[in-house]
């Protein structure tokens, strides 16, 4: 079932769970992340990114999920990760999409008000949910990058969320885009994620916090995925992020890792395989059965 960002957000809120936003490219991502939230019994947010679009189209994009979401047992939004350009997300409201991210945190504070409510505005004559960024996120996700990272002030979140009418706020504590988020032991300020939680009994988001786990990452590097030193947020700081009041992890880069490193290992064994489906199903299973245990951390087992 089709569901909107404000919907599945505000009963996280009131739950004390998270919501996993997990990006696709293609129908394998997909189909992954719908029977893993159905398994799971958990709803869940389908993520495109301006990169995805531009990479799949946005017509087949939302087909795909609409098409998901009316066969699905669940709640499912269809959500617009970080967006930039304007003309794109104006197209995404226009078109149908429930959920929609401004991201104009590289601006000036005024200015990222000013754009954020523009959005807004847009959003609301179409019911459609708003989440915006207030601080930086660190690292590298395609056009998104930051050299260092700058936590959400609190008092100016109050400010922020007052001033824009937006649905949900995705907050700054120390994550970071991309496979090497720390340079040294994962650590998230849990305390400025606290005091932002206290002053908006709202829906909090976490961007840059994918986990890297130590199967997926090592199955890849066994598959030659050159990966050095990557570094995720621990299972434990999510929990201890999600008891704390985040509603919405993104997750991005374990899903990519996770099907790169079955489709490499289908052609290390299969060097003569050139049917799509011997590797993308492999792959696309994988996906699967990662994606149920970021629910699972998330809390959101059962809450559908």
């Amino acid at each position: 079932m089709l569901a909107t960002g404000r919907q599945v957000l505000q009963k996280a809120n009131k739950g004390n769970y998270a919501v996993g936003a997990f990006n696709i490219n293609n129908m394998e991502f997909l189909q992954a992340i719908v029977s893993a939230a159905e398994k799971m019994k958990s709803p869940v947010m389908i993520a495109t990114s301006e990169g995805a679009i531009k990479y799949a189209g946005l017509c087949l994009l939302k087909n795909m999920v609409y098409c998901a979401a009316e066969n699905a047992k669940v709640p499912v939004v269809l959500h617009l990760d970080h967006g930039r350009d304007m003309d794109v997300i104006k197209k995404c409201i226009d078109i149908g999409y429930t959920s929609v991210m401004i991201d104009a945190s590289h601006l000036e504070y005024d200015a990222n008000i000013k754009t954020t409510k523009q959005v807004v505005q847009w959003a609301c004559r179409k019911g459609v949910s708003v989440e915006a960024e207030l601080g930086t996120i660190g690292g590298v996700e395609e056009k998104i990058s930051a050299r260092k990272i700058i936590y959400t002030d609190p008092e100016k979140a109050v400010d922020f969320v007052e001033r824009t009418g937006i649905d949900s706020l995705a907050v700054a504590i120390g994550t970071s885009h991309g496979a090497y988020k720390f340079a040294g032991a994962a650590r998230l300020n849990l305390n400025v994620l606290k005091e932002i939680k206290k002053k908006l009994d709202m829906p909090l988001v976490l961007h840059g916090a994918s986990g890297l786990p130590a199967k997926v990452v090592q199955r890849a590097k066994r598959n030659g995925v050159r990966l050095g030193k990557a570094e995720g947020v621990p299972d434990s700081q999510i929990s201890q992020a999600v008891r704390l009041g985040i509603n919405k992890i993104n997750t991005d880069t374990d899903l990519r890792i996770a099907f790169t490193s079955v489709i490499r290992e289908s052609f290390r064994k299969n060097p003569a395989e050139f049917d799509p489906r011997h590797y993308l199903g492999p792959a696309k299973e994988f996906v699967q059965e990662v994606v149920e245990h970021r629910i699972g951390v998330f809390g959101g087992r059962g809450k559908a």
